[in-house]
């Protein structure tokens, strides 16, 4: 309700002529009608296999997009975690984190094909959403995907949503994200032991690291117009340029690096690291609630099985 009434106040101001002599950034970011989004949108639109002409392949770019798909990789994993947490299920087994992102491979492949310009990944948004409001019904995300094909034909309703101001999209992301980073993130610290010197270091290290490395590379790309790494190869740059410009893959590979290698044959590095809480759940069947919690509807387990 509070993104309608902020949304419906920005549209005021647009037609009332609020923004007309403010500045090229200001009318960027406040006005509904960047550039007759609305109303250069067609009412239906149809997509497509290979709408926008034949694929190409370039090798160099494969390798690219491949650091991409890892980067998203991490990302999602993160967020299956966090959803897990949410829904009040039981840790989500590796089996079953394997074939969500074996899925998310295929929607990767869909938007190739459609040519939607980007890719597939989780959306952490949701995931603070689910935080948010406790529902985390099945049927829920069932009805909001059939919604999404239905008005996907219809290009004025995304046009609409596409003419939110940056502002009021930045705003839900501080409440929602605040929700995934605490609850979801810092939350499962509590099967550590924070006493640890050796969990507060990593712990301390990897946030830096995570923040510091992808700001560097993306005010670097700003201002220079390309990233760190800049050679002859430019699939190469774009490989190591994507791949530390993820917050979440540079804290997260900090981590889990200096965790496997940090006094790991200590005796009592394991229990500080909280391994004692996560053994009973590697596997899919150590508990019986898994299956009422992870099974695929309308008997598609039989196809693609949990474990």
């Amino acid at each position: 309700m509070s993104v309608a009434i902020v949304w419906l106040y920005a549209f005021f101001l647009t037609v009332g002529g609020a923004y007309k002599n403010a500045a090229p950034k200001t009318q960027f970011h406040c006005r509904t009608d960047r550039s007759g989004l609305v109303g250069g949108a067609p009412w239906i639109t149809v997509p497509y296999p290979f709408q926008w002409g034949a694929p190409t392949f370039d090798a160099g770019e494969c390798f690219a997009m491949m650091a991409a798909a890892f980067v998203a990789l991490v990302e999602s994993t993160g967020a299956f975690i966090a959803v897990s947490r949410y829904a009040s299920a039981t840790p989500c087994p590796p089996s079953v984190m394997s074939r969500g992102i074996g899925w998310q491979g295929v929607g990767i492949l869909l938007a190739g094909l459609f040519g939607t310009a980007n890719g597939c990944s989780v959306s952490v948004e949701n995931a603070g959403l689910l935080g948010l409001t406790r529902v985390g019904s099945r049927r829920v995300v069932q009805i909001s995907a059939g919604f999404m094909l239905f008005f996907s034909i219809l290009g004025k309703f995304g046009a609409v949503f596409a003419s939110i101001p940056g502002p009021i999209i930045a705003a839900i992301y501080c409440l929602l994200f605040a929700y995934v980073g605490s609850m979801a993130g810092v939350g499962f610290l509590q099967f550590c032991n924070l006493n640890s010197f050796r969990t507060k270091f990593i712990l301390g290290f990897s946030l830096f690291m995570g923040i510091s490395v992808p700001q560097y590379f993306n005010e670097y790309t700003s201002v220079a117009g390309f990233g760190p790494v800049h050679t002859h190869a430019r699939w190469f740059n774009d490989m190591i340029n994507v791949v530390f410009s993820s917050k979440a893959f540079v804290g997260g590979a900090t981590a889990l690096l200096l965790d496997s290698t940090l006094h790991r044959h200590d005796s009592t590095a394991r229990k500080d690291r909280g391994h004692h809480f996560w053994d009973r759940f590697r596997s899919f069947k150590t508990d019986p609630r898994s299956e009422e919690f992870y099974s695929l509807p309308f008997n598609l387990n039989k196809f693609f099985p949990s474990f």
